[in-house]
Protein backbone atom coordinates (compact mmCIF):
# COMPACT_ATOMS: atom_id res chain seq x y z
CA UNK A 1 0.00 0.00 0.00
CA UNK A 2 1.46 3.33 -1.19
CA UNK A 3 0.91 5.25 2.47
CA UNK A 4 2.22 8.31 0.87
CA UNK A 5 -0.30 9.39 -1.05
CA UNK A 6 -2.26 10.05 2.44
CA UNK A 7 -1.61 12.65 4.80
CA UNK A 8 -0.89 10.26 7.19
CA UNK A 9 -0.76 12.88 10.17
CA UNK A 10 -4.10 14.61 9.48
CA UNK A 11 -6.09 11.47 9.47
CA UNK A 12 -4.47 9.93 12.44
CA UNK A 13 -5.65 13.40 14.60
CA UNK A 14 -8.39 12.91 12.85
CA UNK A 15 -8.64 9.30 14.14
CA UNK A 16 -7.73 10.51 18.11
CA UNK A 17 -10.04 13.87 17.84
CA UNK A 18 -13.13 11.12 16.86
CA UNK A 19 -12.70 8.47 19.37
CA UNK A 20 -11.75 11.78 21.75
CA UNK A 21 -15.20 13.47 20.89
CA UNK A 22 -16.97 9.97 22.01
CA UNK A 23 -15.41 9.75 25.09
CA UNK A 24 -16.04 12.87 26.18
CA UNK A 25 -20.05 12.37 25.46
CA UNK A 26 -19.38 8.93 27.69
CA UNK A 27 -17.48 10.51 30.31
CA UNK A 28 -20.12 13.33 30.59
CA UNK A 29 -23.07 10.53 30.19
CA UNK A 30 -21.60 8.76 33.31
CA UNK A 31 -21.44 11.95 35.14
CA UNK A 32 -24.79 13.25 34.62
CA UNK A 33 -26.41 9.46 34.86
CA UNK A 34 -27.30 10.28 38.58
CA UNK A 35 -28.96 13.12 37.50
CA UNK A 36 -31.19 11.52 34.73
CA UNK A 37 -32.19 8.66 37.23
CA UNK A 38 -33.35 11.60 39.99
CA UNK A 39 -34.98 13.23 37.78
CA UNK A 40 -36.52 11.47 35.29
CA UNK A 41 -36.57 7.32 36.29
CA UNK A 42 -36.58 7.47 40.22
CA UNK A 43 -40.26 9.58 39.53
CA UNK A 44 -41.48 6.58 37.62
CA UNK A 45 -40.04 4.19 39.55
CA UNK A 46 -37.52 3.98 42.34
CA UNK A 47 -37.57 0.27 43.13
CA UNK A 48 -35.75 -0.17 39.68
CA UNK A 49 -34.83 3.10 38.40
CA UNK A 50 -30.77 1.51 38.28
CA UNK A 51 -32.43 -1.34 36.16
CA UNK A 52 -34.29 1.42 33.65
CA UNK A 53 -30.81 3.96 33.46
CA UNK A 54 -28.59 0.70 33.55
CA UNK A 55 -30.82 -0.14 30.13
CA UNK A 56 -30.77 3.51 28.64
CA UNK A 57 -26.82 3.16 29.24
CA UNK A 58 -26.78 -0.12 27.55
CA UNK A 59 -28.63 0.60 24.45
CA UNK A 60 -25.87 3.14 23.76
CA UNK A 61 -23.74 0.07 23.70
CA UNK A 62 -25.71 -2.32 21.59
CA UNK A 63 -26.07 0.62 19.02
CA UNK A 64 -22.47 0.94 18.89
CA UNK A 65 -22.22 -2.62 18.60
CA UNK A 66 -25.21 -3.55 16.03
CA UNK A 67 -23.40 -0.33 13.83
CA UNK A 68 -19.91 -1.88 14.26
CA UNK A 69 -21.44 -5.45 12.70
CA UNK A 70 -23.40 -3.96 9.92
CA UNK A 71 -20.95 -0.98 8.79
CA UNK A 72 -17.26 -2.93 9.01
CA UNK A 73 -17.51 -4.73 5.69
CA UNK A 74 -18.39 -1.72 3.78
CA UNK A 75 -16.54 0.87 4.67
CA UNK A 76 -14.46 1.05 1.81
CA UNK A 77 -18.16 1.84 -0.14
CA UNK A 78 -19.38 3.96 2.45
CA UNK A 79 -16.08 5.98 2.79
CA UNK A 80 -13.84 6.44 6.07
CA UNK A 81 -14.18 10.36 6.12
CA UNK A 82 -17.98 10.45 5.35
CA UNK A 83 -18.41 7.80 8.28
CA UNK A 84 -16.56 10.47 10.62
CA UNK A 85 -18.72 13.41 9.15
CA UNK A 86 -21.33 11.16 9.99
CA UNK A 87 -21.24 10.20 13.51
CA UNK A 88 -19.83 13.37 14.38
CA UNK A 89 -23.75 14.92 13.53
CA UNK A 90 -24.98 12.31 15.20
CA UNK A 91 -23.09 12.72 18.23
CA UNK A 92 -24.35 16.23 18.21
CA UNK A 93 -27.96 15.12 17.70
CA UNK A 94 -27.53 12.62 19.96
CA UNK A 95 -26.69 14.78 22.98
CA UNK A 96 -29.41 17.22 21.96
CA UNK A 97 -32.40 14.77 22.41
CA UNK A 98 -31.03 14.37 26.17
CA UNK A 99 -30.51 17.97 26.86
CA UNK A 100 -34.46 18.57 25.78
CA UNK A 101 -35.75 14.92 27.07
CA UNK A 102 -37.96 17.20 29.51
CA UNK A 103 -39.26 19.08 26.60
CA UNK A 104 -40.06 16.52 23.98
CA UNK A 105 -41.58 14.13 26.59
CA UNK A 106 -43.84 14.21 29.36
CA UNK A 107 -42.96 11.71 32.83
CA UNK A 108 -44.46 8.41 30.86
CA UNK A 109 -42.43 8.43 27.53
CA UNK A 110 -39.65 9.90 28.84
CA UNK A 111 -37.49 6.77 29.37
CA UNK A 112 -37.91 6.40 25.73
CA UNK A 113 -36.25 9.51 24.99
CA UNK A 114 -33.18 9.15 26.83
CA UNK A 115 -33.29 5.84 25.15
CA UNK A 116 -33.40 7.02 21.96
CA UNK A 117 -30.83 9.78 22.80
CA UNK A 118 -28.01 7.26 23.63
CA UNK A 119 -28.99 4.66 20.69
CA UNK A 120 -27.92 7.72 18.55
CA UNK A 121 -24.90 8.51 20.23
CA UNK A 122 -24.38 4.54 20.21
CA UNK A 123 -24.86 4.97 16.64
CA UNK A 124 -22.38 7.54 16.28
CA UNK A 125 -19.56 5.57 18.08
CA UNK A 126 -20.00 2.52 15.90
CA UNK A 127 -19.48 4.47 12.33
CA UNK A 128 -16.46 6.07 14.33
CA UNK A 129 -14.61 2.63 15.43
CA UNK A 130 -15.60 1.47 12.10
CA UNK A 131 -13.92 3.88 10.20
CA UNK A 132 -10.31 4.65 12.46
CA UNK A 133 -9.73 1.33 13.94
CA UNK A 134 -9.14 0.15 9.72
CA UNK A 135 -7.52 3.33 8.77
CA UNK A 136 -4.98 2.98 11.03
CA UNK A 137 -4.29 -0.39 10.61
CA UNK A 138 -4.12 0.18 7.02
CA UNK A 139 -1.74 3.44 7.64
CA UNK A 140 0.69 1.76 9.90
CA UNK A 141 0.34 -2.09 8.79
CA UNK A 142 3.67 -2.86 10.39
CA UNK A 143 3.19 -1.48 13.38
CA UNK A 144 -0.67 -2.41 14.63
CA UNK A 145 -0.11 -2.41 18.58
CA UNK A 146 1.37 -0.19 19.06
CA UNK A 147 -0.46 2.51 16.85
CA UNK A 148 -3.97 1.09 17.62
CA UNK A 149 -2.44 1.44 21.68
CA UNK A 150 -1.92 5.42 20.50
CA UNK A 151 -5.16 5.91 18.93
CA UNK A 152 -6.88 4.48 21.56
CA UNK A 153 -5.12 6.34 24.35
CA UNK A 154 -7.14 9.54 23.09
CA UNK A 155 -9.61 7.12 24.77
CA UNK A 156 -9.20 7.94 28.49
CA UNK A 157 -7.94 11.39 27.21
CA UNK A 158 -11.73 12.38 26.34
CA UNK A 159 -12.79 10.72 29.56
CA UNK A 160 -10.51 12.76 31.57
CA UNK A 161 -11.45 15.90 29.70
CA UNK A 162 -15.26 15.15 30.11
CA UNK A 163 -15.00 14.02 33.49
CA UNK A 164 -13.15 17.17 34.82
CA UNK A 165 -15.52 19.61 32.82
CA UNK A 166 -18.82 17.43 34.37
CA UNK A 167 -17.27 18.12 38.14
CA UNK A 168 -16.19 21.84 37.27
CA UNK A 169 -19.48 22.48 35.86
CA UNK A 170 -21.36 20.80 39.20
CA UNK A 171 -19.10 22.60 41.37
CA UNK A 172 -19.78 26.03 39.56
CA UNK A 173 -23.71 25.35 40.17
CA UNK A 174 -24.92 25.10 36.34
CA UNK A 175 -27.10 22.12 35.52
CA UNK A 176 -26.35 18.53 33.73
CA UNK A 177 -27.72 19.80 30.57
CA UNK A 178 -24.70 22.12 30.63
CA UNK A 179 -22.33 19.78 30.32
CA UNK A 180 -23.67 17.41 27.99
CA UNK A 181 -23.44 20.61 25.76
CA UNK A 182 -19.76 20.60 26.05
CA UNK A 183 -19.73 17.40 23.45
CA UNK A 184 -20.54 19.66 20.65
CA UNK A 185 -17.25 21.42 20.65
CA UNK A 186 -15.22 18.67 19.82
CA UNK A 187 -17.49 16.84 17.25
CA UNK A 188 -17.90 20.63 15.38
CA UNK A 189 -13.90 20.87 15.24
CA UNK A 190 -14.27 17.65 14.24
CA UNK A 191 -16.09 18.06 11.32
CA UNK A 192 -14.43 20.82 9.60
CA UNK A 193 -10.84 18.87 10.19
CA UNK A 194 -12.31 16.33 8.49
CA UNK A 195 -13.40 18.06 5.59
CA UNK A 196 -11.70 17.11 2.25
CA UNK A 197 -9.10 14.65 3.65
CA UNK A 198 -8.52 11.36 1.54
CA UNK A 199 -8.87 8.43 4.06
CA UNK A 200 -6.89 4.92 2.98
CA UNK A 201 -8.97 1.86 1.74
CA UNK A 202 -8.87 -0.70 3.95
CA UNK A 203 -5.98 -3.66 4.40
CA UNK A 204 -8.75 -6.20 3.12
CA UNK A 205 -9.29 -3.79 -0.17
CA UNK A 206 -5.81 -3.71 -0.53
CA UNK A 207 -5.13 -7.16 -0.76
CA UNK A 208 -8.57 -7.58 -3.13
CA UNK A 209 -10.10 -9.17 -0.69
CA UNK A 210 -13.64 -9.59 -1.36
CA UNK A 211 -16.65 -9.69 1.22
CA UNK A 212 -17.46 -13.31 0.71
CA UNK A 213 -13.58 -14.01 1.19
CA UNK A 214 -13.44 -11.86 4.39
CA UNK A 215 -16.48 -14.40 5.78
CA UNK A 216 -14.68 -17.16 4.86
CA UNK A 217 -11.42 -15.75 6.81
CA UNK A 218 -13.24 -16.17 9.54
CA UNK A 219 -15.24 -19.16 9.72
CA UNK A 220 -12.71 -21.13 7.95
CA UNK A 221 -10.21 -20.20 11.27
CA UNK A 222 -12.55 -21.18 14.07
CA UNK A 223 -9.55 -19.76 16.40
CA UNK A 224 -11.47 -16.36 15.92
CA UNK A 225 -14.42 -17.10 17.60
CA UNK A 226 -11.64 -17.75 20.64
CA UNK A 227 -11.10 -13.79 20.19
CA UNK A 228 -14.76 -12.64 19.70
CA UNK A 229 -15.86 -14.42 23.20
CA UNK A 230 -12.63 -13.25 24.54
CA UNK A 231 -13.60 -9.18 23.65
CA UNK A 232 -16.70 -10.20 25.31
CA UNK A 233 -15.68 -10.32 28.55
CA UNK A 234 -12.37 -7.61 28.27
CA UNK A 235 -14.76 -5.24 27.33
CA UNK A 236 -17.57 -5.90 30.25
CA UNK A 237 -14.69 -5.77 32.53
CA UNK A 238 -13.57 -2.44 31.37
CA UNK A 239 -16.78 -0.12 29.76
CA UNK A 240 -19.42 -1.43 31.81
CA UNK A 241 -17.46 -0.94 35.41
CA UNK A 242 -16.73 2.20 33.74
CA UNK A 243 -20.41 3.72 33.37
CA UNK A 244 -21.04 2.57 36.70
CA UNK A 245 -18.61 3.89 38.64
CA UNK A 246 -19.88 6.97 39.34
CA UNK A 247 -23.09 6.30 40.05
CA UNK A 248 -21.96 3.15 42.38
CA UNK A 249 -18.53 4.54 44.28
CA UNK A 250 -19.72 7.90 45.07
CA UNK A 251 -21.50 6.29 48.32
CA UNK A 252 -18.71 4.42 48.96
CA UNK A 253 -15.28 6.10 48.82
CA UNK A 254 -15.97 9.37 50.15
CA UNK A 255 -15.33 10.98 47.35
CA UNK A 256 -17.06 11.67 43.41
CA UNK A 257 -16.92 8.55 41.80
CA UNK A 258 -16.17 10.27 38.15
CA UNK A 259 -12.87 11.53 39.78
CA UNK A 260 -11.83 7.72 39.89
CA UNK A 261 -12.69 6.92 36.66
CA UNK A 262 -10.45 10.51 35.42
CA UNK A 263 -7.88 9.17 37.51
CA UNK A 264 -8.45 5.60 35.94
CA UNK A 265 -8.08 7.53 32.80
CA UNK A 266 -4.96 9.29 33.05
CA UNK A 267 -3.10 5.90 33.89
CA UNK A 268 -4.63 4.56 30.60
CA UNK A 269 -3.71 7.32 28.60
CA UNK A 270 -0.22 7.68 29.79
CA UNK A 271 0.41 3.33 29.49
CA UNK A 272 -1.06 3.19 25.77
CA UNK A 273 1.63 4.60 25.00
CA UNK A 274 4.18 2.12 25.72
CA UNK A 275 1.92 -0.82 24.74
CA UNK A 276 4.11 -1.64 21.76
CA UNK A 277 7.63 -2.46 24.03
CA UNK A 278 5.97 -4.27 26.40
CA UNK A 279 4.01 -6.44 23.46
CA UNK A 280 7.75 -6.91 22.19
CA UNK A 281 8.98 -8.33 25.00
CA UNK A 282 5.97 -10.33 26.18
CA UNK A 283 3.71 -10.86 23.24
CA UNK A 284 0.53 -9.13 23.06
CA UNK A 285 -1.62 -12.57 24.63
CA UNK A 286 0.89 -12.20 27.54
CA UNK A 287 -0.04 -8.57 27.89
CA UNK A 288 -3.72 -9.77 27.79
CA UNK A 289 -3.21 -12.22 30.19
CA UNK A 290 -2.01 -9.99 32.71
CA UNK A 291 -4.12 -7.51 32.58
CA UNK A 292 -6.76 -9.65 32.86
CA UNK A 293 -5.18 -10.71 36.07
CA UNK A 294 -5.15 -7.20 37.04
CA UNK A 295 -8.60 -6.05 36.20
CA UNK A 296 -10.20 -8.74 38.35
CA UNK A 297 -8.04 -8.28 41.62
CA UNK A 298 -8.94 -4.25 41.47
CA UNK A 299 -12.62 -4.76 40.80
CA UNK A 300 -12.69 -6.81 43.95
CA UNK A 301 -10.92 -3.93 45.35
CA UNK A 302 -13.20 -1.16 44.08
CA UNK A 303 -15.72 -3.22 45.36
CA UNK A 304 -14.67 -3.41 49.17
CA UNK A 305 -12.94 0.45 49.20
CA UNK A 306 -14.71 2.74 51.72
CA UNK A 307 -12.11 5.60 51.79
CA UNK A 308 -10.47 7.78 49.32
CA UNK A 309 -7.29 6.35 49.80
CA UNK A 310 -8.42 2.58 49.22
CA UNK A 311 -10.53 4.09 46.37
CA UNK A 312 -7.23 5.11 44.73
CA UNK A 313 -5.19 2.24 45.09
CA UNK A 314 -7.96 0.10 43.64
CA UNK A 315 -8.57 2.35 40.57
CA UNK A 316 -5.03 2.15 40.18
CA UNK A 317 -5.08 -1.66 39.87
CA UNK A 318 -7.81 -1.73 37.49
CA UNK A 319 -6.82 1.05 35.41
CA UNK A 320 -3.40 -0.33 34.92
CA UNK A 321 -5.67 -4.33 34.38
CA UNK A 322 -7.78 -1.90 32.20
CA UNK A 323 -5.84 -0.04 29.92
CA UNK A 324 -4.21 -1.93 27.18
CA UNK A 325 -7.36 -4.76 27.25
CA UNK A 326 -10.04 -2.90 24.11
CA UNK A 327 -6.50 -1.88 21.76
CA UNK A 328 -4.62 -4.62 21.82
CA UNK A 329 -7.12 -7.11 21.19
CA UNK A 330 -7.69 -5.29 18.08
CA UNK A 331 -4.65 -5.25 17.16
CA UNK A 332 -4.48 -9.25 18.04
CA UNK A 333 -7.38 -9.65 15.63
CA UNK A 334 -6.23 -7.82 12.73
CA UNK A 335 -2.50 -9.51 12.86
CA UNK A 336 -4.08 -13.10 13.33
CA UNK A 337 -6.68 -12.71 10.76
CA UNK A 338 -5.61 -9.80 8.12
CA UNK A 339 -7.50 -11.34 4.87
CA UNK A 340 -10.44 -10.36 7.37
CA UNK A 341 -9.78 -7.21 6.99
CA UNK A 342 -12.41 -4.01 8.66
CA UNK A 343 -15.06 -6.88 9.51
CA UNK A 344 -12.50 -8.48 11.58
CA UNK A 345 -11.87 -5.72 13.75
CA UNK A 346 -15.15 -4.55 13.43
CA UNK A 347 -16.77 -8.11 14.35
CA UNK A 348 -14.32 -8.11 17.49
CA UNK A 349 -15.24 -4.36 18.52
CA UNK A 350 -18.91 -5.15 18.23
CA UNK A 351 -18.72 -7.93 20.81
CA UNK A 352 -17.01 -5.83 23.05
CA UNK A 353 -20.23 -3.13 22.72
CA UNK A 354 -22.51 -6.38 23.00
CA UNK A 355 -21.17 -7.07 26.07
CA UNK A 356 -21.67 -4.00 27.59
CA UNK A 357 -24.95 -3.58 26.52
CA UNK A 358 -25.74 -7.15 28.51
CA UNK A 359 -23.51 -6.46 31.67
CA UNK A 360 -24.80 -3.10 32.35
CA UNK A 361 -28.57 -3.63 33.31
CA UNK A 362 -27.72 -6.71 34.90
CA UNK A 363 -25.11 -4.55 36.92
CA UNK A 364 -28.26 -2.52 37.43
CA UNK A 365 -30.87 -5.28 38.48
CA UNK A 366 -27.79 -6.16 40.83
CA UNK A 367 -27.70 -3.25 42.40
CA UNK A 368 -31.17 -2.85 42.97
CA UNK A 369 -31.87 -6.32 44.33
CA UNK A 370 -29.41 -5.52 47.05
CA UNK A 371 -30.32 -2.03 48.25
CA UNK A 372 -33.57 -3.58 48.62
CA UNK A 373 -31.92 -6.13 50.70
CA UNK A 374 -29.78 -4.00 52.70
CA UNK A 375 -32.91 -1.75 53.37
CA UNK A 376 -35.04 -4.48 54.54
CA UNK A 377 -38.06 -4.68 51.51
CA UNK A 378 -39.16 -1.94 49.16
CA UNK A 379 -41.56 -0.04 50.86
CA UNK A 380 -38.46 0.30 54.13
CA UNK A 381 -36.29 1.70 51.67
CA UNK A 382 -39.06 4.34 50.04
CA UNK A 383 -39.24 5.17 53.75
CA UNK A 384 -35.41 6.12 54.24
CA UNK A 385 -34.52 9.75 54.05
CA UNK A 386 -32.26 10.48 51.17
CA UNK A 387 -28.46 10.80 52.74
CA UNK A 388 -29.45 8.60 55.90
CA UNK A 389 -26.85 6.55 57.24
CA UNK A 390 -29.53 4.00 56.37
CA UNK A 391 -30.15 4.75 52.91
CA UNK A 392 -26.16 5.37 52.13
CA UNK A 393 -25.50 1.82 53.72
CA UNK A 394 -28.12 0.54 51.55
CA UNK A 395 -26.44 1.89 48.36
CA UNK A 396 -22.74 1.07 49.68
CA UNK A 397 -23.64 -2.54 50.11
CA UNK A 398 -25.33 -2.31 46.70
CA UNK A 399 -22.27 -1.31 45.27
CA UNK A 400 -20.24 -3.21 47.07
CA UNK A 401 -22.36 -6.66 45.26
CA UNK A 402 -22.61 -4.67 42.12
CA UNK A 403 -19.22 -4.67 41.35
CA UNK A 404 -17.84 -8.01 42.81
CA UNK A 405 -20.17 -9.46 40.32
CA UNK A 406 -18.21 -7.58 37.26
CA UNK A 407 -14.73 -9.03 38.93
CA UNK A 408 -15.77 -12.23 38.47
CA UNK A 409 -16.07 -11.49 34.08
CA UNK A 410 -11.71 -11.61 33.89
CA UNK A 411 -11.51 -14.53 35.89
CA UNK A 412 -12.27 -16.64 33.05
CA UNK A 413 -9.87 -14.50 30.50
CA UNK A 414 -6.78 -15.93 32.73
CA UNK A 415 -7.82 -19.50 31.15
CA UNK A 416 -8.45 -18.20 28.22
CA UNK A 417 -5.51 -16.06 27.25
CA UNK A 418 -3.60 -18.91 29.24
CA UNK A 419 -4.29 -21.15 26.91
CA UNK A 420 -3.63 -19.04 24.11
CA UNK A 421 -0.34 -17.84 25.43
CA UNK A 422 1.04 -21.29 25.85
CA UNK A 423 -0.18 -22.57 22.35
CA UNK A 424 1.34 -19.58 20.71
CA UNK A 425 4.36 -20.38 22.47
CA UNK A 426 4.66 -23.95 21.82
CA UNK A 427 4.15 -23.52 17.94
CA UNK A 428 7.07 -20.34 17.80
CA UNK A 429 9.84 -23.11 19.96
CA UNK A 430 8.39 -25.61 17.03
CA UNK A 431 9.76 -23.89 14.70
CA UNK A 432 12.41 -22.32 16.04
CA UNK A 433 13.67 -25.99 16.25
CA UNK A 434 12.76 -27.09 12.66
Amino acid sequence: MANDQYDRTRIFIICTLALFTIAVSMSIGAAVADDLKSNFLDPIDFTTSATMLGQILGILFLGFSVTLFLVSPFMDVIGMGRAVTFAASLMILGNMVLIFAGEIAGAEDIYWVLWFGMLLKGIAWGFVESAINPATAALYPDDKTHRLNVLHAWWPAGLIVGGLSAVAINSLGLNWQVALSLVFIPAIALALLNFGVKFPKTESADLNVSFPDMIKEIFRRPSFFIWFGAMFLTAASELAPGQWVDLALTHTVGMPGILLLVYVSVIMFVMRHFAGPIAHKISSVGLLWFSALLTSIGLYMLSIANSPLSGIVAATVWGVGVCFMWPTMLASAAERFPRGGAWTIGLIGSAGALSTFIVLPLLGGAYDKAKLEAAGGAEAFAAMQAGSVEHTNSLIYAAEQSFQIAAMLPIVLLLVFGAVWYHDRKIAKSKAGE
